[in-house]
């Protein structure tokens, strides 16, 4: 049996376990909050607050994170942790890609901040080379100022161990037009180029922030359904977008997954991927949202397995 019809059996059937063990890919994962919640009780021995069904901004999850599940995961240990844990987990769901984003602020951690966390990365790249092909991805907070992370980001970026770039937090904290430098020098170092953008911002703000950053790909980028211009725009770009249906919801950027723009996208023709964002805070891996998107009607079984293996194909 086919890959093909191996996964649309799985939709159709509700198999979590045929599910985890067809191949997909999750191009949208931020490492500290990459594993679920239940490893970090298990490896601490506590039973942590479960989340809020919904936040009403970003900040008040960050609120959350900050309270509840930093004390446990912001060290040393607690790093190397959750991203052994989170890997783990991916190639549990039948993750086949992971493109995992890595913030500088936690790189900055370390003494010898980018030599040890590019060490650790290329041990857990070698532990889990048989399963899975694990690609860290360089992430920069626009709360950060310039200055105080240029040096790490250079580095970084020179360094050869990070696969692409993001750019994530408010979008209306600074301009893209302060990342163009960094931008530059990934590009020139063969990064691939992303940045979080029409979450929370206008349709119009991703179009721009592609002209200006000179993207690959958009993080979310779901406003874009506001703007019929912006979506031909992408579409005949060949911006792919890496959508987090479940992180859209409980942040209240869409009412439901009935009501997702995800499907007024593709049917504009733009390519998306289906992803995770935050494992331990939305609690769905990728093989729950091709689940959940099947039983809310967005998809067809076949349109669901067309978007993974489209995304299986570009990310080979």
């Amino acid at each position: 049996m086919s890959s093909r019809t191996e996964f649309i059996e799985a939709l159709q059937t509700g198999s979590h376990d045929l599910l985890r063990r067809i191949p997909k890919t999750d191009t949208h994962n931020h490492f500290i909050f990459g594993t679920r919640r239940k490893h970090i009780e298990q490896w601490q021995n506590v039973c942590l607050p479960p989340t809020p069904s919904k936040f009403s901004t970003l900040d008040e999850m960050r609120e959350y994170a900050r309270k509840i599940l930093y004390p446990y995961i912001a060290s040393h240990v607690g790093i190397e942790f959750v991203i052994d844990s989170a890997v783990r987990d991916a190639i549990h769901d039948g993750v086949a890609i992971l493109e995992m984003s890595i913030d500088t602020r936690f790189i900055e951690m370390y003494s010898s901040a980018v030599r040890e966390m590019t060490g650790y990365l290329e041990t857990i790249r070698a532990r889990y080379r048989p399963f899975i092909s694990f690609r860290p991805e360089l992430g920069i907070a626009r709360d950060r100022e310039f200055r105080e992370i240029e040096r790490t980001v250079q580095e970084c970026i020179d360094s050869g161990c990070f696969v692409s770039i993001d750019l994530y937090g408010n979008e209306t904290i600074k301009e893209p037009e302060c990342y163009v430098p960094f931008y530059a020098r990934a590009r020139r170092a063969g990064m691939k180029l992303k940045a979080h953008v029409g979450e929370f911002g206008s349709a119009e703000s991703v179009r721009h922030t592609v002209e200006v950053l000179e993207l690959d790909e958009v993080q979310h980028g779901i406003n874009a359904a506001d703007s019929p211009d912006v979506m031909n725009w992408l579409a005949s770009s060949r911006i792919r977008l890496n959508v987090c249906p479940t992180s859209n919801v409980m942040l209240c950027r869409a009412p439901d997954l009935k009501r997702h723009p995800i499907r007024k996208l593709v049917d504009c023709g733009i390519t998306v991927t289906i992803n995770t964002d935050d494992l331990m805070i939305f609690d769905q891996s990728v093989s729950d949202e091709y689940l959940n998107l099947f039983h809310a009607k967005v998809f067809s079984a076949a349109e669901l397995d067309q978007i993974r293996s489209q995304a299986l194909e570009q990310l080979s």
